[in-house]
C-alpha cells in the first residue's frame, strides 16, 4: 500500500501519527532557526580576489593519503593530487590521469601493465616516473594506515618495469582493480617528501602532482595555492581558502551573509530546504547530486524470528520508502531498492518489484504464512545509532507504520546505542536488526556487494563464521553468492559482469539478509556570480573549474 491508497480510517490514524511527528519537526526547525540567528565562529567576509572561499563543517584528521579514510579528506586529496585513473566529468567512466591508457591485463587477470605520463613534476620539483608511482603505492600498502587494506588485500607486488611503465601483480583476479586505483588515497606522492615505514605518516603536509599545492594547514582553515608547474589544465581561480565552521548553523549563516562563496557539507535538512527556497530570490545556485552512500537494515539471520525468510520478507514489504523520503528527509534522499545504488549501471530495483512500498496485503500474507497475526503478533527489535537524529526518526516511522497499518500483527521495539559501541558489537550478533549506512571506497558494483554478502568461512547450517556478512552483523551465507562474487571479480567483460550482478540481486531479494532503504543526496550552494561549480558523479567537488 502506498501513501495515496490509505483508507479513511488509516488516514485519520496515520494523520495522528504524522501530526505528532510534524510537531516534532516544527520544534526542531524552530530550534534550528533560532540557532541560525546567532552565528559564532563565522569566517571573515569573502574578498574581491580571484580566490574562492569554501565553507564546510567537515573536519580533516589527516591529509596523508596512506592514512586518510574520511570523505572530506578524500575530496581534498582529489584536488591536491593525481592518481593513475580518475573519472570523466559527471560520469562513472574511468579515464587515465597519470596513466596514459587503461591497463593491459594478462590472460589470467593477475598482471596489469600501465603506461605513465611524462613531463609531470611533484610540488617540490621532483620528477614523476614509474619508480615514484611504485613508491607511492607501496607506501600506501606498507605504512599500515586506515585504508591500506584496500590494496594490501589485493596487490601482490608493484614494480617499475621501465621509466614510464608500472607493473602491478594481484593476489587474485579483480576486474574492478582500475576503479580501485582511482581511490583518493592512491595518489602519487614525492619520494623526497615521504618515507615508507609502519606508521610513518605526515598528517599536515601534502606533496603530490595535482593542480593545487598545500600552502597552509590548520585545524580550522586550509589554504590551497595554484601549482604553476601543473602538467594539465590550469585552475580557473587563483587558489582556494577553506574554512571549517564549527556547526551547520554557522555554515548556514556564513553562506547567507556572503562570507563564503561555496557551502558544502554538512547543513541540516531544514537549512538545505531554506536555502533551496531562497535561491530564486537571492540568485544563489543550488547544485544537487545523487549520492553514493546507501542506508539499509541489516538483519541478523541467527536471531529468532529473523531466521525465517518469510519474516524478513514481511519486513521488506512493510518499508515505505517514499514516505521516509518525504516525511523524514523533506525529499533530500532517494528511495533505494537494491544494495547497488541507482547511479551504477548494475542497479536493479529488485525490492520495488518484489515488495513495493508499504504493501499491507503482502505483509499480512507473508506474516500469515510465517504463523503470525494480530492474535499472535510478530515482535521485532530494531536498533539505531543514538547520535544520528535522522536514524531515530526513521526507526520511529517504521515502528509507527507497523502499529498503524498492521492492526497489531507486528510490533517493533526500538533501541539505540552510540555508533562506536554498535560497530564493536555488530559481528558479535548483538543486534537483531540495525539501521546502518555504507560509503563506497570506489565506484563499482562489487563494492556494494562483496562487503555485504561475501563469506570466507561458514555454511548454510552455521551461517557466516568469518567474512564480510559477519562483519555487517547479518551472518548470511550462500554458496551460490560466494561463487558469483568470485566470477564477477574475474570477469573482464562488462556485460557478462552485469548479468552476474543481476543474479546476485535476485538472490538478495529472495533471501533478504539486508533491506535497502535510501541513498543520500549531496548539495553544493554557490553564491551569485560564481561560475563552474559542480558535483561529480563521485560526489567530489573539483575546485579548479570554479571562478568569479
Amino acid at each position: 500500500m502506498n501513501w495515496l491508497s490509505l483508507s479513511g480510517r488509516q488516514w485519520r490514524s496515520l494523520g495522528k501519527f504524522l501530526g505528532l511527528f510534524s510537531l516534532c519537526c516544527f520544534l526542531a526547525i524552530s530550534c534550528a532557526s533560532r540557532q541560525t540567528t546567532q552565528p559564532t565562529g563565522s569566517p571573515a567576509a569573502s574578498t574581491n580576489s580571484d580566490r574562492i572561499v569554501l565553507g564546510t563543517t567537515a573536519k580533516v584528521r589527516t591529509l596523508d593519503p596512506a592514512d586518510a579514510y574520511d570523505i572530506w579528506a578524500g575530496n581534498l586529496l582529489y584536488n591536491l593530487g593525481d592518481r593513475l585513473y580518475t573519472y570523466e566529468t559527471r560520469t562513472t567512466d574511468l579515464k587515465p590521469q597519470l596513466a596514459t591508457a587503461l591497463p593491459q591485463v594478462s590472460e589470467d587477470g593477475l598482471t596489469y601493465k600501465i603506461p605513465l605520463r611524462q613531463g609531470v613534476v611533484f610540488h617540490d620539483g621532483t620528477p614523476f616516473n614509474a619508480e615514484a608511482m611504485a613508491f607511492s603505492l607501496r607506501r600506501f600498502i606498507e605504512n599500515g594506515g586506515q585504508p591500506s587494506f584496500l590494496l594490501s588485500d589485493t596487490v601482490e607486488s608493484v614494480e617499475a618495469t621501465g621509466e614510464n611503465e608500472l607493473t602491478i601483480k594481484l593476489k587474485k583476479p579483480f576486474a574492478a582493480f582500475p576503479n580501485l586505483l582511482a581511490f583518493s588515497g592512491a595518489v602519487a606522492v614525492s619520494p623526497k617528501a615521504y618515507e615508507i615505514g609502519e606508521g610513518k605518516f605526515k598528517p599536515s603536509t601534502f606533496v603530490g602532482t595535482g593542480p593545487y599545492k598545500l600552502a597552509q594547514y590548520g585545524t580550522d582553515s586550509l589554504k590551497l595555492d595554484v601549482f604553476d608547474q601543473y602538467w594539465g589544465e590550469k585552475p580557473a581561480n587563483q587558489g582556494v581558502d577553506i574554512q571549517s565552521l564549527s556547526s551547520p548553523a554557522n555554515l548556514y549563516n556564513a553562506f547567507q551573509t556572503g562570507a563564503v562563496d561555496v557551502a558544502y557539507q554538512n547543513l541540516d535538512l531544514d537549512q538545505i530546504q531554506s536555502l533551496q527556497q531562497g535561491a530564486q530570490r537571492s540568485g544563489w545556485q543550488v547544485i544537487e547530486g545523487r549520492g553514493d552512500g546507501i542506508y539499509y537494515l541489516t538483519l541478523n539471520l541467527q536471531d529468532k524470528p529473523l531466521d525465517q525468510v518469510l519474516v524478513r520478507q514481511a519486513l521488506a514489504a512493510l518499508v515505505d520508502r517514499p514516505l521516509l523520503q518525504q516525511r523524514v528527509f523533506q525529499g533530500q534522499v532517494e528511495p533505494l531498492y537494491s544494495l547497488i545504488p541507482s547511479s551504477l549501471d548494475a542497479y536493479s530495483p529488485v525490492f520495488q518489484k518484489s515488495y513495493g512500498d508499504g504493501d499491507v496485503a503482502k505483509v499480512k500474507e507473508l506474516l500469515a504464512k510465517a504463523g503470525y497475526s494480530k492474535d499472535k503478533p510478530l515482535q521485532l527489535e530494531l536498533w539505531y545509532r543514538s547520535n544520528l537524529t535522522s536514524n531515530e526518526l526513521v526507526a520511529t516511522t517504521l515502528k509507527a507504520l507497523a502499529a498503524q497499518r498492521l492492526e497489531g500483527a507486528m510490533t517493533i521495539d526500538l533501541k539505540s546505542v552510540e555508533s562506536a559501541t554498535a560497530y564493536q558489537n555488530l559481528d558479535k550478533g548483538a543486534y537483531p536488526i540495525f539501521l546502518l549506512d555504507w560509503v563506497p571506497d570506489f565506484l563499482d558494483a562489487d563494492n556494494y556487494i562483496q562487503p555485504f554478502l561475501a563469506c570466507a568461512k561458514g555454511s548454510e547450517a552455521t551461517g557466516c563464521q568469518e567474512g564480510a556478512s559477519k562483519g555487517q552483523g547479518s551472518f548470511y551465507y550462500s554458496d551460490r553468492v560466494n561463487q558469483l562474487i568470485d566470477q564477477e571479480r574475474q570477469e573482464q567483460d562488462p556485460q557478462a559482469r552485469q548479468k552476474i550482478f543481476a543474479e546476485i540481486q535476485n538472490i538478495l531479494v529472495n533471501d533478504v539478509p539486508f533491506i535497502p532503504l535510501w541513498q543520500n543526496k549531496e548539495y553544493l550552494f554557490v553564491q551569485k556570480g560564481i561560475e563552474g561549480a559542480r558535483l561529480e558523479a563521485t560526489q567530489k567537488v573539483p575546485f579548479s573549474s570554479i571562478n568569479k
